[in-house]
Order: C-alpha cells, then structure tokens, then sequence
C-alpha cells in the first residue's frame, strides 16, 4: 500500500475517534470511568500522525538512496530529505499540483516515480528541459547539438571493505563485507539549478 494513503488512513479514523470522543461519548461517559483503549490509543496518536502527515506531504521526504548512479554525491544506503515544494503544492495521495512554483533546471537533483513502474523511486541529475534534444554517444553527452563541458576529478575508491564470495556456478566475485553507516543528507533543490548537500549525523 502506499505509504501516503497508509497515513492519510491513520489520520482519519484517529481524527473521526477523536471527534467521536469530544463530542459524544466524553459526555455520556461516567467521570470516574477511564477511555476505552481504543480511544485513548487514537487520541495519543492523532497529532502525531497529523504533523507526520503535513511534514511530508508538503514540506520534507525522507528516501533512500538505491544504487549507485549518484556516487561520490550519494552513496548507496544515504538518506535523504526532498523539499517537497521547491516547483509547487501537490494535494497528498492524489498527487495533482495546485499552485506553480516554478520549474526544474539544469543541475537539479530530483526524485521521481519511474513511469513504467510508479513503485520505483529514482533519484538523478537534470540535465535536459522539455525541448531539447539530449544525445549521449561515445561517453559524451551532448544537449542542441552541443558538447557538455568535462573536467577530471579524482579519482572515487570507496572505503567499504570488500571480501570474495564464491556462488555455485558464477565463480568468484567481490562482496562487500560491511554496510556503510548510514549518513542523513538535507537536499535542497534550488531554481537556479544549483545543489545543497548538508551532511548531518543521524
């Protein structure tokens, strides 16, 4: 199910046993007598699952990062969390815009539900706008015909140690031993196609 109609749910029926409560059964309940769990359980939780809900519906998302596309900027196992406004207001669940604020440019980060598989969440680097033809041959990628500047960096050695693994069949190939530490990054999607990673300690 996902995730969003799963609290949108929550919210509901804790929020109908709250109204429920406040309105009909507080009064005709004796004073001495306590909440039936089940209302005491849906009152706790109410406001916490309504600022679970608002957070991420209109604010923050937290992903996390699948494979290995975004490295050195993102490592496989990170954590992130999406400004969920940055180019407007969607209505939750529904998933509809309804109020513009602005497009992506070139140098955002994203994330978005694969087409072929809306279940799928990709995280990738904008680098075409609706228009424009992009071409990638030879290991160069160009956009209008053209050439997308290059520069070398270093070298990215990870720092995951890694064993051998014998599979019946395959022969030998390299596993990582142990699982990086999760590490929590803030991403801040900006108009002027400019990126913010905040790197904090979970």
């Amino acid at each position: 199910m996902n995730f969003a109609l799963f609290l949108l749910i929550l919210l509901v029926v804790t929020g109908a046993v709250w109204l429920l409560d406040k309105y009909f059964l507080r009064n005709r309940r004796p004073k001495e007598s306590k909440q039936p769990w089940w209302v005491e359980y849906s009152i706790s939780f109410f406001p916490v699952i309504l600022i679970v809900f608002l957070l991420r519906s209109f604010l923050v998302e937290p992903f996390k990062i699948p494979s290995s596309s975004m490295v050195p900027t993102l490592l496989v196992g990170d954590f992130i969390l999406v400004n969920k406004f940055t180019y407007g207001i969607r209505l939750p669940v529904a998933n509809r815009k309804i109020v513009e604020l602005g497009g992506p440019q070139r140098g955002d980060v994203m994330v978005f539900r694969y087409p072929e598989d809306p279940s799928l969440d990709y995280i990738k680097r904008v680098v075409g706008l609706p228009g424009d033809r992009v071409e990638y041959r030879n290991k160069r990628l160009t956009i209008n015909a053209s050439p997308v500047p290059v520069r070398q960096i270093e070298d990215y050695l990870s720092k995951q140690p890694r064993q051998l693994e014998r599979q019946p069949g395959l022969g030998v190939r390299p596993r990582r031993k142990h699982r990086r530490q999760g590490v929590l990054h803030l991403a801040q999607l900006h108009r002027s196609g400019a990126f913010r990673l905040v790197s904090m300690n979970p």
